[in-house]
């Protein structure tokens, strides 16, 4: 079986790890927020590992961080959604500081490789 690129990718291995951590933690919101915040936490963290893959797929290195950049754009919208979730009583301390930490390594790696995808234009 093939391996494509962006499966190689350890941003998108924990872009991955955190949908799924969004995924197993929205089952226990409310089932008004079905169609709300559930749905929105959902679609953002397919979203961040969707662009990964779409833009590794890309040839110009400036296409490619156009989609990183959207894929952090799809992370601080997480970020937004977990901070409100825990507002309204959604998540434990314990559940959003855990799933914060996640989205801070995330945004790390993205932050570099949006770096390293524009210094290879210049170059």
């Amino acid at each position: 079986m093939k391996i494509y690129s962006f499966e190689k990718l350890k941003v998108w291995q924990q872009a991955r790890m955190l949908s799924k951590s969004i995924y197993l933690i929205t089952k226990s919101f409310p089932d008004e927020e079905k169609y709300g915040l559930t749905s929105q936490l959902k679609r953002a963290s397919i979203s961040v590992c969707s662009n990964l893959a779409d833009g590794s797929s890309r040839h110009s290195f400036k296409d490619k961080a156009r989609f990183t950049e959207i894929a952090y754009s799809s992370l601080t919208e997480i970020l937004n959604q977990l901070i409100i979730s825990s507002d309204l009583g959604f998540l434990t301390t314990q559940e959003y500081e855990k799933l914060r930490l996640q989205i801070e390594e995330i945004s790390n790696m993205l932050n570099g490789l949006r770096k390293s995808q524009l210094n290879s234009i210049n170059n």
